[in-house]
C-alpha cells in the first residue's frame, strides 16, 4: 500500500466497514479494521452441515443500487453472486388458515380475498388523493391514508414483518422507505408515481439496481472471504473488547488493551450501544438522540428436512401478518430460491421469531423453542410430522434498526458530532438503510468521503 499521510481505523467488521477498507485498500490509504468479537462479517455467516447450507444471519439481499454489482465486479471473480430462482417473483401472505398469493397485477388484485372490495374499489382513487404534509408520519397511518386499513394489515404489515421485523405503526417512510415516501411527495401517488418512474430514461447505475433478489454462491460469507482476500488480513484486529478513543488535537488515538494506535480518521459501525464507552470524549447529551435507537430482537430458526412432505415450496416464502396472531413472523423457502442449499428431493425453510411487537419469543431456547417451531411449522407448512434432519438457531438481540419518527433527531445529532470532530464517522445500519445492499453503498461513500477529504 503507498503512503499516504491518511490512515483509518474501522470499528466493526461487518460489511459496511469491509466495504469500507476494500474502497480504502484501492485507493491506497491505510486502514486498520478493529472487530470485538472473533468472527469477521459481522452477522453475516454460512454454515454447512448435514448436506444443507444455510444463514445466521441476512439469507440474501436486493439488487437495490449500482454500489452492489460494482462491488462484484470489482472483486474479479472470488466470488460469485447468485440470482434468486424466478420463482422469487412470487410472494405468499397467510390469512385465515391458509396462504393466498400477493397479487402483483390488477387482475390479481381484483380476485384476491386478501383485501377488502370497499379497498379495491377505493383504491382507483389513490392517483388523485391529495399528498401528506406530515414528515414523521407512519408508515401505516400512510398506507391507511392512500390505500385502505386491509392494504395494511395484509401487504404491508408482513412486508414490514419480513425487512424490519417491526411495527408500521412505529416506522416512518421517509426514514425506512424513502423510495416509497419520494413517490407520494415527488409525484403525489405511490401509482402514479410508479407508472412515471417506469417511464423515466435511465442511466448506467439506475440500469445496474435491478432490484433481483441474490445470495452469493457456497453462502453469503463467501463474499466477507473475498473481501478479506484482498485487504489482508494483517489489516484486521479481532477478539478487540476493550476499546476505547481518544482525541488528540486533530488526530485521533485508540487504545486496545495494552496496544496504543493514531488515526487521522475513525469510521464507527457498530450498533449504538457501544458508542458510550468507544467515545469517551463525546458529551451524553450529544449521543442521547443516537443512543435510544431502537432494535428488533429476532431468534433466526435455520430448519432442513432431506425429504420434503409439506406444501410445495414454488414461492420466495410466505409472511405472516400480525392480525393472524401467529408466533412465526414467516418463512423463507431457501432451497427454493437458491441452487444447493439442501438434497435432492429436501427442503431447507428459515423461519423467524420475536420481532418489535413479540419481542419474548426472541428469549426462548432450547426445547421451549423447538416446541413452538414444531406446532407453527406443521400446520403453515402442511406437515404431518416434525422430525427436521437440521435444526439450527441464531438469536439476535439487537438485530434490526427501527427507523421511527426520532429518527430526525437522531441524523441531525450524528452531522453535529461528525462536524464538531472532524474525521470521525458515525456510521452502519443507525443511518442510511439496513439492507445488504445499503451497507455496501455506505461503505463505498465513506471510502470516497475520506479519500476527498
Amino acid at each position: 500500500m503507498k503512503n499516504n499521510p491518511k490512515n483509518v481505523a474501522i470499528i466493526g467488521g461487518g460489511i459496511s466497514g469491509l466495504t469500507t477498507a476494500f474502497y480504502l485498500y484501492k485507493q491506497g490509504i491505510p486502514f486498520q479494521i478493529f472487530e470485538k468479537s472473533n468472527h469477521i462479517g459481522g452477522v453475516i455467516k454460512s454454515v454447512k452441515k448435514n448436506g444443507f447450507l444455510f444463514e445466521k444471519g441476512p439469507n440474501s439481499g436486493v439488487i437495490g443500487n449500482a454500489e452492489v454489482a460494482d462491488l462484484f465486479e470489482e472483486l474479479n471473480g472470488k466470488c460469485k453472486m447468485e440470482i434468486a430462482n424466478k420463482e422469487s417473483a412470487r410472494r405468499l401472505i397467510w390469512k385465515q388458515g391458509r396462504w393466498h398469493a400477493l397479487p402483483s397485477g390488477i387482475g390479481g388484485g381484483i380476485t384476491t380475498p386478501l383485501f377488502s372490495l370497499k379497498d379495491k374499489l377505493g383504491i382507483l382513487g389513490e392517483p388523485f388523493r391529495k399528498k401528506g404534509n406530515n414528515p414523521d408520519e407512519s408508515l401505516a397511518d400512510l398506507v391507511r391514508r392512500r390505500m385502505g386499513k386491509s392494504f395494511l394489515d395484509y401487504a404491508i404489515d408482513p412486508f414490514i414483518l419480513g425487512i424490519y421485523s417491526g411495527d408500521p405503526e412505529y416506522i416512518v417512510p421517509k426514514y425506512a422507505l424513502p423510495k416509497l415516501y419520494n413517490l407520494e411527495q415527488d409525484y403525489g401517488s405511490f401509482i402514479g408515481g410508479a407508472l412515471k418512474k417506469r417511464k423515466e430514461p435511465k442511466d448506467e447505475a439506475s440500469l445496474k439496481a435491478t432490484r433481483e433478489i441474490f445470495s452469493v454462491e457456497g453462502g453469503m460469507e463467501q463474499l466477507v472471504k473475498s473481501i478479506v482476500a484482498i485487504i489482508g488480513k494483517n489489516n484486521i484486529h479481532t477478539n478487540c473488547k476493550s476499546l476505547s478513543i481518544q482525541k488528540n488535537n486533530d488526530t485521533f488515538e485508540l487504545l486496545n488493551g495494552d496496544s496504543r494506535f493514531n488515526f487521522t480518521h475513525v469510521v464507527s459501525t457498530g450498533d449504538t450501544s457501544s458508542l458510550k464507552k468507544l467515545f469517551p470524549f463525546l458529551e451524553a447529551k450529544s449521543l442521547a438522540p443516537i443512543t435510544c435507537l431502537k432494535y428488533a430482537k429476532v431468534t433466526e430458526v435455520a430448519i432442513g428436512f432431506k425429504q420434503w412432505k409439506g406444501i410445495p415450496l414454488n414461492a420466495f416464502g410466505g409472511l405472516i401478518p400480525f392480525k393472524e396472531d401467529r408466533d412465526v413472523l414467516g418463512v423463507l423457502f431457501m432451497s427454493t430460491l437458491f441452487k444447493n442449499r439442501a438434497p435432492e428431493g429436501g427442503a431447507l425453510l428459515t423461519t423467524f421469531v420475536g420481532g418489535t411487537r413479540k419481542p419474548h419469543l426472541a428469549d426462548l431456547k432450547g426445547a421451549k423453542l423447538r416446541k413452538l417451531i414444531q406446532e407453527e411449522i406443521m400446520e403453515i407448512m402442511g406437515l404431518q410430522d416434525f422430525e427436521p434432519d437440521l435444526f439450527e438457531t441464531a438469536p439476535h438481540t439487537r438485530a434490526i434498526a427501527q427507523y421511527g419518527a426520532d429518527s430526525s433527531s437522531r441524523l441531525e445529532a450524528i452531522a453535529e458530532i461528525e462536524r464538531t470532530h472532524s474525521g470521525l464517522y458515525l456510521a452502519g445500519s443507525m443511518r442510511d438503510g439496513i439492507g445488504i445492499a445499503d451497507r455496501i453503498k455506505q461503505g463505498r461513500q465513506l471510502a470516497e468521503e475520506i479519500t476527498k477529504s
